[in-house]
């Protein structure tokens, strides 16, 4: 009797304890597919907010081990490899940033680099890496508020899906590069999505970024510039006129074609911010141009100074805004007076 009542005892132990170790397990198991369960914080040097940089190194320390070397297919146990401490990316070993744009854009990356290669001095932006996932939206053509109204559903639709894309590269640190505002109205809409986007991630946005770089120059009245039709405009000068800035004159090239927006040429460009925009009678504080896929930066360097007020590209200004976030807070060059002066 005895010799069973222990039995009974000892089963009743061992069940017992195999419930929580079980849900201990399972804990585990979930935090670990948690890319940000690990962080290291930041905070954010213009807007003050607590940033989370994910740890994106520490599976570097059971994943390159030389246990699973293998030479001519036969394990090489012999090869020397110090991995006691997380390897960092090779090339983004400073920052990983993660790019989002819709998939007819061509401009937004190469300006990005464009200005992390021109910028390789010491302390400058060495290290710096940008890895991009595509919005897949189809091919519109937007002619009318309808044809607007559709491609929102679409857009956003697709940007759901890209952030989840988007983490499986491990980034450290979001960069939206969209005009949120041309199809957003005002910003209650854009913040909206944002904050309904499924990620923990920090970003960097067109509308945060516009806002902290304006109040660098104390602007107040401004022009706008951009690829947009009427309604796009007007959705954007919503956007601004809910920061509180006055919207004095806009232009815009009313194109249809997204993937079209990149071959506005440079001259009809300049020809309207000289000619319509920066006039005396407009008493500009500062031109900002929109829609992501419109180069601006080479222009800004040649028009600045000649107009004597501050351009604000949206893809200069927005990784400004990322990189002064992230404490890279070096004068940067051959990308307007903004990143050289802030």
């Amino acid at each position: 009797m005895n010799l069973q009542l222990k039995i009974i005892f000892l089963l009743i132990l061992a069940y017992g304890c195999s419930t929580p170790m079980k849900s201990i397990s399972k804990k585990k198991i979930n935090n670990s597919n948690k890319t940000d369960h690990m962080s290291r914080v930041i905070i954010g040097a213009i807007s003050g907010k607590t940033i989370h940089l994910p740890e994106v190194n520490s599976t570097s320390m059971t994943n390159i081990t030389p246990g699973r070397f293998v030479k001519n297919g036969v394990p090489a146990p012999e090869f020397k490899l110090d991995n006691s401490k997380a390897l960092p990316d090779v090339l983004s070993f400073n920052r990983k940033f993660g790019l989002l744009i819709p998939v007819t854009n061509t401009t937004t990356e190469h300006e990005l680099w464009s200005i992390i290669l021109n910028n390789q001095q010491p302390g400058g932006l060495e290290g710096v890496g940008i890895h991009t996932t595509n919005i897949q939206t189809p091919k519109v053509i937007i002619q009318t508020e309808a044809d607007l109204e559709n491609f929102k559903n679409l857009f956003i639709a697709g940007l759901e899906r890209a952030v989840g894309e988007a983490r499986l590269s491990k980034p450290e640190y979001l960069i939206m590069g969209m005009s949120l505002e041309h199809i957003l109205y005002g910003m209650d809409e854009i913040k909206g999505l944002m904050n309904k986007l499924d990620t923990t991630i920090s970003w960097a946005t067109w509308h945060e970024a516009s806002d902290a770089a304006l109040k660098k120059y104390k602007a107040k009245r401004i022009g706008i510039i951009s690829p947009f039709n009427k309604k796009g405009n007007e959705n954007a000068k919503k956007m601004f006129e809910d920061m509180g800035y006055e919207v004095v004159v806009s232009f815009g090239f009313g194109c249809p074609d997204l993937v079209d927006i990149s071959h506005i040429p440079n001259s009809a460009k300049e020809d309207v911010i000289l000619n319509y925009l920066a006039t005396p009678e407009n008493r500009l504080d500062a031109i900002v141009q929109l829609g992501t896929n419109m180069s601006m930066t080479e222009l800004t360097e040649k028009l600045e100074l000649k107009i004597g007020i501050p351009i604000f590209g949206i893809n200069a200004v927005t990784f400004w805004y990322a990189l002064r976030e992230n404490g890279f807070d070096m004068p940067l060059v051959k990308a307007g007076r903004l990143l050289k002066e802030f």
